[in-house]
């Protein structure tokens, strides 16, 4: 590291957290199902169980669709974790494959269902905007459903899941419209929220930051030189970490790259283990090309070179910040008797 924190939170020394982050398990890779062709044995409960050794104590799975948010929540419910719900931008022409308004009145029916109990909804989306895939859904088709998305957060007091590609105006002038612009909208109902996979200019990052937002970053967010520098500017304060696994793993043509050849052997194995391609699968292995939950310990180890502080620091921000976000206080209460070690905290 070139430097120490002058401040870090307390608890930072005692240990470091992988706790709990933002995740597509719903994805059927995670079912041994590549391009809607099995190559391999369900590996679901092994996928948790490495993410646990390093360190990840439970997870938010993201809501893409609505039949996708269902399956989210029924997962968490099942493996006690939390979900997200709601309609990612790519998905937004759906709402046409129904009559005007059932689509979003399915949603906001959903989520009023599932405030409360084991497996509850943290946040409204993944929602936003996306025009670097309008072959999916068309820039209009997205407006509207970013707009009723960012009613139903304001109406049930719930952080927002964002998602912006290049799309940074028109996302901010939608934040803006609704209200959304001022300390996360808390003047409107609104609650904040994250923009998820961050991998736009260090200029758009401080307008996010600036209107009450935290900012979350994966391998996606490190590609380049200009990213890592990006990556080094976020406020400790309002950082959240991701894998958005089974997507946007760090590899070997990254400019974090040289970052990760430092990375111990010891934590090596916790967060990168041993991979075989899908149709050469073992059991006890990860799969190729597949990112894993486990894989977020990376994530930290290159923010905190980049950053020129410890990897506890870097997990213990993450963590304040996660609960902050997302209104986990809940876990707050069993702070006292983790003992989690050789891990981090993200999103």
């Amino acid at each position: 590291m070139d430097g120490q924190a002058t401040q870090q939170p307390q608890g930072a020394q005692q240990r470091r957290r992988n706790r709990i982050f933002i995740v597509n398990l719903t994805d059927p890779v995670f079912r041994g199902l590549h391009r809607g062709h099995r190559k391999h044995p369900d590996d679901f409960e092994a996928v948790l169980s490495r993410a646990k050794a390093a360190g990840v104590e439970s997870q938010i799975i993201t809501g893409g669709s609505l039949s996708e948010s269902r399956a989210a929540i029924k997962l968490a419910k099942e493996h006690g974790l939390y979900a997200t719900i709601g309609c990612h931008p790519t998905r937004s022409s759906e709402l046409k494959k129904q009559p005007e308004g059932q689509y979003i009145r399915s949603l906001d029916k959903f989520i009023s269902e599932n405030l409360t109990g084991p497996g509850r909804c943290l946040a409204v989306g993944e929602c936003g905007l996306d025009y670097d895939r309008l072959f999916f859904s068309g820039k209009e088709d997205q407006k509207k459903a970013f707009r009723a998305q960012l009613a139903l957060a304001k109406k049930y007091h719930l952080p927002l899941f964002l998602h912006s590609r290049a799309a940074h105006l028109d996302f901010i002038a939608l934040l803006i419209e609704a209200e959304m612009h001022e300390n996360g909208g808390q003047a409107v109902g609104g609650r904040g929220g994250v923009a998820h996979s961050f991998t736009g200019t260090i200029e758009e990052m401080e307008e996010l930051v600036g209107m009450g937002y935290y900012i979350s970053v994966n391998g996606c967010s490190m590609k380049t030189e200009e990213q890592l520098e990006m990556v080094k500017r976020i406020p400790l304060d309002k950082l959240l970490l991701e894998t958005d696994a089974p997507w946007c793993s760090l590899t070997g043509g990254h400019a974090s790259k040289e970052h990760l050849t430092l990375l111990p052997s010891h934590l090596r194995n916790l967060y990168a283990p041993l991979n075989r391609q899908p149709d050469r699968w073992e059991e006890g292995k990860a799969v190729k090309g597949r990112n894993e939950p486990c894989a977020i310990g990376l994530v930290a180890f290159v923010v905190a070179r980049l950053k020129g502080i410890s990897l506890n620091e870097v997990a213990e921000y993450a963590w304040r910040n996660t609960i902050a976000c997302f209104g986990l206080h809940e876990l707050e209460a069993e702070e006292g008797t983790s003992t989690t070690v050789q891990s981090t905290s993200t999103v």
